[in-house]
């Protein structure tokens, strides 16, 4: 028996939001391919395969809190997070190392950096993303950065978990809109007053906020709470903004508006994913049917953390051996091979690598806390 305990109830397993994750890693491999091939008239589109990465943080929040059970130790959870994380960023680091690293580094090549050691021990413990320097930042794996956010939000979790199961479902909502409130705040702080030092900040500080906000959305529907917006709205609305962006590149939108879209977009795309979680998680608690929920889409989900972490490293290995494309339309054609080694070396991480060792981790650490259950109490001492 696992050492979390059986006797809570596991929360219902929402499929659908396994089967987004595939989608917005897929986002993440279409924004990095602009580097290796880029389309004419789409990179402005592609670019905003980045959100990814803003899907994720708030999908983890919403996920650790709905699935969260109050038998869990918080050893225990940082033991099962470590577990799910480490072995497959530690691995993909390895793969990573010879095509961003060299030690006599071609200048034609600029993401190649020189190697060095002590920068690159700043990724097996994947304390890299608490700098702002782009050497470190982006060091070892570069798309590993945001798991130094993930890190940082898993170390809060169980604390902010606690102050959430104080609060009601009015109150889970109006801090929720705090935090929305807050996030505007801020954007409009740093785009319009040049001293602002907040904006400074390591990035798992700034992030913070998009993981929380996907606990909050958790615990409301936890409570009970159930939006009444169906998944396509916002889902059509990103699609707005995204068709928006491209006509202001066109300077087909009024210059004031097109300065606030532009400066507020981040937080516009934000509040639109968080909904979008929030309703498609309510549709399969309502029983919905859903092609998100599909058996392959949500096994690409169940990959999608590898697929994450391998991607950057088979695009920049085509880039080294190939050179980058120019820009034309004829390029997609490089899409097909990027994407199947990429998918194949996430499968082989995930099936051979991520899962395994997850199960051993775990595993052990459930057998030492049985172990220390069932040891003896030590004698009281004469």
């Amino acid at each position: 028996m696992s050492a979390e305990g059986s006797a809570v109830q596991r929360a219902p397993r929402l499929h659908s939001l396994t089967g987004l994750r595939w989608w917005a890693a897929f986002a993440v491999f279409l924004f990095h391919m602009r580097n290796l091939a880029p389309l004419p008239g789409a990179n402005g589109i592609v670019e905003f395969g980045n959100y990814g990465v803003t899907f994720f943080f708030i999908l983890s929040g919403f996920v650790l809190t709905w699935s969260a059970r109050s038998t869990t130790t918080i050893p225990t959870f940082y033991v099962n997070r470590f577990a799910r994380i480490w072995p497959a960023a530690f691995i993909t680091l390895l793969l990573a190392i010879p095509v961003f690293y060299s030690f006599d580094p071609d200048p034609s090549q600029p993401f190649v950096k020189p190697f060095d050691l002590a920068i690159l021990a700043l990724s097996i413990p994947l304390i890299q993303g608490w700098w702002r320097d782009p050497v470190i930042l982006f060091s070892g794996n570069p798309a590993a950065w945001t798991l130094t956010s993930e890190f940082f939000f898993y170390a809060l979790h169980p604390f902010i978990n606690r102050v959430l199961g104080f609060l009601r479902l009015g109150g889970t909502l109006v801090l929720t809109a705090a935090v929305v409130l807050l996030a505007f705040g801020h954007r409009a702080l740093a785009s319009y007053w040049p001293e602002y030092v907040l904006d400074q900040l390591p990035l798992p500080i700034l992030r913070l906020n998009e993981f929380v906000l996907g606990m909050l959305v958790a615990h409301a529907i936890r409570l009970g709470w159930a939006i009444r917006i169906p998944a396509w709205l916002p889902l059509a609305g990103i699609a707005g903004i995204v068709a928006l962006d491209w006509l202001a590149g066109f300077a087909l939108l009024p210059a004031r508006f097109a300065d606030l879209f532009s400066r507020f977009q981040p937080e516009l795309v934000l509040v639109l994913l968080t909904v979008a979680i929030a309703s498609i998680a309510g549709a399969d608690l309502a029983g919905k049917r859903s092609l998100f929920a599909s058996r392959p889409i949500v096994t690409l989900g169940e990959w999608s953390f590898a697929f994450y972490l391998v991607h950057a490293t088979v695009i920049y290995g085509l880039i080294l051996v190939f050179g980058a494309q120019p820009a034309a339309w004829s390029g997609i054609v490089w899409y097909v091979p990027a994407f199947i080694l990429s998918l194949a070396l996430a499968g082989a991480v995930h099936l051979w690598v991520e899962k395994p060792l997850e199960r051993r981790i775990r595993r052990a650490w459930a057998l030492r806390q049985a172990r220390h259950a069932t040891q003896p109490a030590a004698s009281p001492a004469p």
